[in-house]
Formats: C-alpha cells, structure tokens, sequence
C-alpha cells in the first residue's frame, strides 16, 4: 500500500507501472511460445495498455478549473519532462521519423534537429516567461499581453487550424496501428483510436492527460529502444548501434552500387498501391543541398516554439526554475527516442537488403518472398508490395515497395523477433500517437472553452459549465479528427510538419515579441498573426497548385514564408500605431523577472 501526498510518492507509483509492463511482456512472450497467435498478441497489448490509461484517466477526474487546465501547477520536472517527451514524440515521431529517413536520406534528419532545437528556443524564449505570466492557454497571454478580443480570438485561430491539422496526423497513427493489431479496417479503426485518446482526456483535463502521459513514455521508450538493441545485435551491428552508425550507412552505400538500380517505368508505378515507395536513390543522396536541410530546421525549430501543445505543458509546473528545468530534461527524454530513429530506419534497410543476412530479400525469388508471412500480413494491410517488373523472377531494388509507416511497426518481424516485440512497438506506437493527440485536442478544446467561450462569449459563466463545454468541445473536435484522418488527404509525416509551418506563421513572433519587445502592440499583433497565417496558408495553396517555390521555401517550408510576413508586418504596424500603455509596458517587464508572483495571480 502506498501513503502519504500522489506528488511525493510519484517516483514509486511509475516504478510500480513500469514493473508492472515489463512483467507483461514477459508473460506476452511465455504465452506466444506456448501457441499464442500473433492477432492475440497484438490486441491484448493495445488492450492492456489503452486499459491502463483509460484508468487514469479516470482516476485523474477533476471538476477544478486549475487542475483540469494546468494540473494545479504541481507537476514536478522530471515528470513533466516525461510528458512532454509523450505529447511531443507522436505518431510522426514513432512511426513515420524513421520512414521519412529510410526512404528520403539524411536529409530527413532537418526534422531531428530542428524538433529538438526548437526546445532551446522555447527554453530561452518562452517558457519560463510565459509561465510567470500565470496563463492557462497561450490564446490566454495573447488576450492579455496585447489586450482586446480580437487579438485573443485570431490566436484561436491559429491554434485551432495547426493544433487541428496536426490531430489528424495522430489520430491518422492510431488508426494504423488499431487497423493492423485489431485486423479491422482503417476508416473503422481511426473512431477506435479516438475513443481510446478521449478516454484519457474526458473528465480529467490536463491532470489526467499529465499521468496518462507519463505513463505513455514509459510504454512508447521501451518499445522503441528494445526493437534497435536487439535487431542491432542480431545483424552485428554492435551492442550501442549508434556509434556504428557511419559504418552501416556506408554498408549500404555499398550494397545499393552492388545491386545497381533499374528506374521504374510510369506504366510500371501504376501497379503499386497508392502511398508506398521504393527505394529510389542512395541512402545519403536526397534532400541534402545546404538551404532544403537549414530552411527544414528552421521551420520546425520556430514552429516546435509556437505549438500551443508544448507551450501548456511548462504552464504546470510550480515555478519558473521549475519550467526551465523542467526543459531541460524534456530533452533528454526526447533525445533517447531521436537518436535511435536514423539507426532504426539503416538497420531496416540493411535486413531488407543485405545478401549475407538471413533477413535479406533482394535477390531471392519473388514467389519465394511472396510466401514469407511478415510480406503477407503487411501487403493485406497495403503497407508492402512487390512485383516481378523486370520478368526475372528475382526480386531487384525497384521492385520492393513500402509504406513509411511499415518501417517501424514491421522491422521487428522482418528481423525475425519474436513476435511479442511487434505487439510492444503497436502498443508503443498507440502509446506517442495517443499521447500528443490527447495534448492536442485538449489544447483546442481548452482555448475554445477558456478564451472563446468563457472571455469572450460568457464571462459570468460558472466553473462547472465551463468545464462541460470544454468536456464537449473534446468530444466534437475529437470525432471532427477521426473523420479527416479517415480520408487519408495527406500522409502522417507531411500533415505533422504542415502543422509547425501553420503555428509559426501566426504565433511564433506575436508569442517572442510580447515577451521581449515592450514596443509591439494590440494592432501589430493582430496584423501579424493575420497576415502571417493568411500569407503562410496561401503560399501553400500556390506550391501545392504548382507554383514555383520562392527562394527555395517549399510546401515543407511555408511557414518561413508566413513567420517573416509576420515579422514585418507586426514590427511596421507596432511603429506607426500608438504604443502600448505604461501599465502593460510594466507587466512586460515583470514577465522577465523570474522571481515574484505570477502577472495574472489568481485572475482565473
């Protein structure tokens, strides 16, 4: 029995938890060596663990607006670095990062950089001030740094239409895996991952998403390090692969020159399913000039510091000191999974590809690699495809198709793991999806709710209904996700980044500069949250209608594009209109101050 505070005995509880999991597995693969079948497998790890949240969830139930907002501000760092390293590391993260590297090169590795530093930009730039500002949403600093409802409400804006885009990218992730572990169809399964990710956010608000997300690392680490570790030792790659990385891109650099490759007719194409790919060029040979790699790193640097998601969670913790540090080891929770994702997609490639591994298929017959059951599973599921375009009865480099979502939910059975291992990267996979979903509706719901509903539409309104509005809002933003995803406009990765170029082109200035500039005022904030995201979502529209990009800014990149309208335009309009008055000019300069009461106090 464990006594005394739930924040004290917090080290305890997830010690327990992990325990518990790790038990889990180890009965999974004692019941899969003594006939369990593989559809078993997999459901009963989506189950347990999406039982286990739900049970935090509820557990986690508040009718408190500052818990069910900000968890009462008591989340300690280390575990508020853990889940945000959980609403941070999605879908995208766990199964489409290592599918972009697999099949685009290095230069997918602009994402890793820039994901991870955009935290020294919100460690630096804004979380310890925003969480001396006392806010409950960043709509909320928006509203009252610059003051007027016009400001507060085109920051609700900007968060609904990026938060909003990226949900559909994770509840897209959900879907996959339910689709695959359950065997039931993607348009069906999408509805069970977002019944899955309510359930952890309903009645608890942010308190009940924190633990759920604790609880998610926990899951989506372990089943995202154990799979590298041990295909690493089974092909020889060493022990700790990330230091052999260098010598196994090399290897299949000099596997692709050995096989040689035959470029795919258009007549050819039309066979493969919609949504795979082929390895088409050399591993270190795409999107690698200078500017596609920096403007790819920028973006998600600027747009990782203007995610309203990530902004909240600093928003819990006790203190200032404890946002910063709270940073900090988000970081280090964060690095754990994006060190591993290059080395996840080379070691893929190479059990593919390598002649010499018993894993290889290139090479062997086609009829011979139809019949292997990780190839059937997958190509029922339309996430693999092979056929013989070159009439030689032997499978070449072009003619072996994938999904980029396969990449990491199938290495573990393409290795030839057991398949306890497959059913822990499903659950792992759920685990990031769900974890950021959660954070990203909520965020929605939360801004409609707070700054919408309750500061602008009905001050006088009581907590409860508040709170029921909210509680409704999740369920209707939720469902409106699920049937977008379902019709599959765009794939994972591309709607994720799509989503950072969206919030950096309206908020990522209106956020810095209320902070840092004591000049910028109500009118150039308004203009530059506009035009920003009105330029940014036009200059997408252009390139994805076929226009010719400007300055080498692309589809990936068009947030570049709107963040620098933005700039200009908030900078020109703050010159020429009235500064702000002395009381605000003042609250500017407490916000920097780290010590002290927080500006909003107890305003809520």
């Amino acid at each position: 029995m464990i006594k005394g505070n739930f924040i004290d005995n917090l080290p305890k509880v997830y010690g327990i938890y992990t325990g518990g999991f790790l038990a889990f597995i180890i009965i999974m693969a004692i019941a899969e060596q003594m006939g369990m079948s593989a559809k078993a497998i997999g459901i009963c790890f989506v189950a347990f663990t999406v039982a286990i949240y739900a049970i935090i969830g509820y557990l986690s139930r508040t009718a408190q607006a500052d818990a069910y907002y900000v968890a009462g501000r008591q989340v300690p760092t280390v575990f508020n670095g853990m889940a945000t390293a959980a609403d941070w590391m999605s879908g995208a993260s766990f199964v489409a990062m290592a599918g972009g590297i697999y099949f685009k090169g290095y230069g997918y590795m602009a994402l890793l950089v820039g994901w991870t530093g955009g935290y020294v930009l919100v460690a630096s730039l804004l979380a310890p001030y925003l969480r001396k500002f006392g806010c409950y949403t960043v709509p909320d600093f928006i509203g009252t740094r610059y003051g007027g409802n016009l400001a507060r409400l085109l920051a609700v804006i900007v968060l609904t239409v990026a938060s909003f885009t990226y949900v559909t990218a994770q509840i897209n992730a959900t879907g996959t895996i339910a689709s695959v572990a359950l065997d039931i169809p993607f348009q069906y399964a999408v509805y069970v991952g977002l019944v899955s990710i309510l359930l952890c956010s309903m009645l608890g608000g942010m308190r009940g998403v924190t633990w759920t997300q604790v609880a998610q690392y926990i899951v989506l680490i372990i089943a995202y390090l154990l799979p590298v570790f041990w295909i690493s030792n089974k092909i020889g790659a060493g022990f700790f692969p990330h230091f052999m990385l260098a010598d196994e891109v090399s290897r299949i650099a000099e596997l692709e020159a050995q096989f040689g490759f035959v470029k795919n007719s258009a007549e050819n194409l039309k066979e493969v399913p919609k949504g795979l790919a082929g390895i088409t060029k050399a591993h270190s040979a795409v999107n690698a000039t200078p500017w596609a790699f920096i403007s790819l790193a920028l973006a998600m640097m600027m747009g990782t510091a203007s995610l309203p998601h990530v902004m909240m969670r600093y928003f819990t913790t006790p203190s200032v000191k404890a946002a910063r540090k709270s940073v900090g080891w988000s970081l280090f929770f964060i690095f754990l999974l994006y060190s591993s994702a290059p080395m996840l997609a080379t070691l893929s490639k190479l059990a593919l590809i390598d002649p010499t591994l018993p894993t290889g298929i290139i090479g062997k017959s086609v009829s011979q690699v139809q019949a292997i059951d990780w190839y059937q599973n997958w190509n029922q599921a339309n996430l693999m495809f092979i056929s013989d375009f070159n009439g030689n009865g032997t499978v070449e480099l072009n003619e072996f198709f994938m999904g980029g979502k396969a990449v990491v939910l199938a290495t573990p059975e393409i290795a030839g793991l057991p398949y306890v291992i497959s059913g822990l990267v499903a659950a792992g996979g759920m685990a990031a999806a769900m974890s950021t979903a959660d954070g990203l509706i909520l965020a929605i719901a939360n801004a409609l709710s707070h700054d919408l509903y309750y500061k602008i539409i009905d001050p006088k309104a009581e907590t409860a209904k508040r709170l029921v509005v909210a509680r409704v809002l999740l369920v209707v933003i939720g469902f409106a996700g699920a049937t977008i995803a379902a019709m599959e406009i765009q794939g994972i990765l591309g709607s994720v980044i799509w989503a950072f170029d969206f919030a950096m082109s309206g908020l990522f200035f209106p956020l810095v500069l209320g902070v840092w500039w004591k000049r910028a005022n109500r009118e150039g904030a308004i203009a530059g949250m506009a035009l920003g995201l009105i330029s940014g979502a036009g200059y997408l529209i252009w390139v994805r209608n076929g226009g010719s990009g400007f300055l080498g800014i692309t589809q990936l990149t068009f947030g570049i594009f709107g963040s620098a309208v933005s700039l200009v335009s908030m900078v020109v309009v703050s010159l020429i209109t009235a500064e702000p008055n002395a009381a605000t000019q003042k609250m500017v300069d407490e916000v920097r101050v780290p010590s002290g009461k927080s500006i909003l106090g107890k305003q809520h």
